[in-house]
């Protein structure tokens, strides 16, 4: 990637909850503008001419507010079963190092793909050619249209035709009569359509210009019309129209799947020339303009959700992966050889050659990626696909009718789905339960009573322009088991500042056989925090547990003593906290002998009533298994990547999890099935141990849910 951040340091994108003139976390002496020094800058910018890629105003226009999403349930929700995948990045090569072999499986199995780069991707106009020797001449507009070209490229070859194949060009008309260029390409039931936004990544006095467009209220960006585009004319955005431009794709273009980038990334402290040079913004471990885009992103969805559901409305159903950036730098690989090769090989035609017979007179790609660098570029972002949200898939249990349930987040609420007939593996539409507006995925955990918890992490707040930027936990509890549920309740955060208390993880919480409830989430120091729900229904404060860091994905169980355990991958071993006795204090056990894993871990009862861990070591296809105190079990031929479920059964486990194509694998009783039929799935899928057997759960690229059981081969 060419994106690399340059020029003065800069506070890190996003932060709020700080006074004026604060530094980033971890960053000294690197000051945030403060709103006297903003508008300073805007007035000043407001009088000068000839400049390129940044407007002012001699006064901020207002901005309007932010729409606030309903979180009472109840509300319609629209299912029209048309799988359709959206994926907003903030430059051209952010989906194929980030979100790919995710977008790649979807596009392999028909799913229509829309891409929205938000900025021209023009950096500082010069596309350098490995081993040429002399001076590269900036050409800010020709770069961006090479850029593009290689897009054309890699996405010619991911649905099955040439490179060079030519595509359909042509001018969008957006929301406040903005141009973007769109490129369209099919190649039977495989369709992908290209959208450039072309906002400039930089601007005079800011150099990293997305972020400002967040932050500065004052200020403008204009884009850069690429060399050989059908846009002839520039458009202007300000903050609204940004977020109204992206509400207006989302409404043209109805997704079932949005694929953003990471809107809170990790605190991550790394020395000033460290960080340069792996283009990290002060303070966090991704790119600046990433995070802007994601939250511009979130913000959309927000908006989109508000207005669909105006005047009553439905809620579009859709569902949501953010994916980490530049945090792949930092922690395990997890992708295995025959993937990597797969993933890296779409970045080889994006990278083009100068050589290229191509057709557009500008370039052939983005140089410096072409080739073998994919595979030898140090900092390693190809080599691992991380999810910012990642969670175990929908939680699944069985109604006192025998009919299976399903929750899950559509459309940012929570939803339940109900099988239409027990068993029969048909699932009704689904009830709104509200909560929103919640990252994906739901901790839950189910009372003695049967009743059930369910656990998200929800976007309390969400605004640019200084605005309040809030995460908090939160928790529905069912009336009566099967029944309706109480009005959503928050647990608060952790984290007491607002920008630490964006970098919390989901949570995941387990019941114990004492009737408490444990509740944990990954903090902001990367380690663990907990709160503990009594049996009567009062919580505890938040603790923290210590311990090292760790990755989020946390695996909590309880074993045959009724001992709770939370299991963590950190990047040299699995983390494991538990409690000495039944009813004591979860605590960290260090020194463990836990081989290191490439991501969340799977945990299972055994007949002996303990527990087994199963996941793949980093970028391992095979399956690892072993005892906690690190004892190894034979390991079922499991070959995949991505994190492996599990449940203990009397005669083994039952394992759950993706092959190497990304197809859904069960093992049950020591066979091992393939789903290969029904929508493709996304994320993790659920075990549920039913009166028929083994199934798998999961939600599909149409937004809806499905069942299979491995033993009729019923998709």
């Amino acid at each position: 990637m060419n994106d690399i951040p340059g020029g003065r340091p800069r506070a890190a994108v996003l932060r709020t909850g700080a006074r004026d003139g604060d530094p980033a976390p971890g960053v000294r002496g690197a000051p945030r503008p403060t709103r006297r020094r903003t508008l300073a800058a805007a007035l000043a910018l407001a009088g000068t001419t000839g400049l390129t890629g940044l407007t002012g105003c001699s006064v901020p226009a207002p901005r309007r507010g932010d729409p606030t999403a309903d979180p009472a349930p109840g509300m319609p929700i629209t299912s029209s079963r048309r799988a359709q995948l959206m994926q907003i990045m903030a430059h051209p090569d952010d989906d194929l190092y980030f979100m790919n072999p995710d977008c790649q499986r979807m596009v392999d199995a028909g799913v229509p793909l829309v891409c929205v780069y938000v900025t021209a991707g023009e950096h500082t106009g010069k596309n350098h050619v490995p081993g040429r020797t002399g001076e590269t001449i900036a050409d800010k507009a020709a770069y961006s249209s090479a850029r593009h070209q290689g897009l054309r490229q890699a996405y010619a070859r991911m649905i099955g035709l040439d490179e060079f194949t030519p595509w359909q060009k042509g001018v969008a008309t957006l929301r406040g009569d903005r141009q973007a260029e769109i490129n369209t390409l099919a190649n039977g039931n495989r369709r992908v359509e290209l959208v450039f936004l072309n906002l400039a990544m930089h601007a005079p006095r800011r150099w990293t210009a997305l972020p400002s467009l967040w932050e500065d209220r004052g200020l403008g960006l204009r884009t850069v019309v690429a060399t050989d585009s059908p846009v002839r004319r520039a458009s202007d955005y300000d903050y609204d129209g940004l977020v109204d431009v992206l509400v207006g794709l989302m409404e043209r273009y109805r997704p079932t799947v949005v694929h953003t980038l990471d809107p809170d990334p990790d605190i991550q402290h790394s020395d000033e020339a460290t960080r340069r040079k792996d283009s990290e913004q002060p303070g966090y471990s991704d790119h600046g303009d990433h995070t802007a885009v994601a939250s511009f992103s979130w913000a959309a969805m927000v908006r989109w959700v508000a207005e669909a559901t105006a005047d009553g409305g439905a809620i579009p159903g859709f569902v949501t992966t953010s994916f980490r950036g530049y945090y792949n730098r930092h922690w395990p690989k997890n992708l295995p050889e025959p993937v990597l090769r797969e993933k890296a090989a779409h970045l080889v035609p994006y990278g083009g050659d100068p050589s290229w017979q191509c057709g557009n007179s500008a370039g052939c790609g983005d140089y410096m990626v072409g080739g073998s660098r994919p595979l030898t570029n140090k900092k390693g972002w190809v080599r691992a696909t991380h999810h910012r949200y990642p969670g175990p898939g929908p939680v699944v249990t069985t109604g006192p009718d025998g009919r299976l349930c399903a929750y899950g987040v559509l459309g940012l609420r929570a939803v339940r789905w109900r099988e239409t007939e027990a068993g029969s593996g048909q699932w009704a539409e689904p009830d709104d339960l509200g909560g929103g507006p919640l990252a994906p995925g739901l901790g839950a955990a189910a009372l003695l009573d049967g009743r059930q918890l369910l656990f998200g992490l929800r976007f309390a707040a969400l605004g640019g322009h200084g605005g309040a930027n809030e995460r908090e936990i939160v928790v529905l509890e069912q009336r009566s088991p099967g029944g309706p549920f109480l009005a959503w309740a928050g647990l608060g955060n952790p984290e007491r500042d607002e920008d630490r208390g964006r970098r919390i993880g989901v949570p995941v919480a387990v019941a114990a056989p004492d009737g408490r409830v444990h509740l944990f989430t990954r903090n902001a120091d990367k380690g663990v925090s907990s709160r503990v729900r009594e049996a009567d229904g009062t919580w505890g404060p938040w603790r923290d547990l210590g311990g090292a860091e760790v990755q989020d994905g946390l695996s909590a169980a309880v074993d045959g003593r009724g001992r709770v355990h939370l299991f963590a991958a950190g990047r040299e071993r699995v983390h494991h906290w538990a409690q000495d006795a039944p009813g004591g204090p979860v605590a960290f056990r260090a020194g463990g002998a836990l081989p290191a894993p490439g991501g969340p871990v799977g945990v299972a009862a055994t007949p002996d009533g303990g527990l087994a861990l199963y996941y793949r070591r980093p970028t391992a296809k095979e399956l690892t298994a072993v005892r906690i105190d690190g004892t190894r079990l034979p390991a079922p031929a499991f070959d995949g990547y991505g994190a492996v479920s599990a449940a203990g059964t009397p005669k083994g486990p039952v394992l759950l999890g993706r092959d190497l194509r990304g197809r859904v694998q069960l093992h049950v009783g020591g066979r091992r099935a393939v789903r290969a039929r029904g929508a493709v799935a996304l994320g993790p899928a659920t075990p549920h141990l039913g009166p028929q057997g083994a199934l798998a759960v999961g939600i599909g690229a149409d937004a809806c849910p499905w069942s299979w059981a491995s033993h009729t081969d019923a998709a």
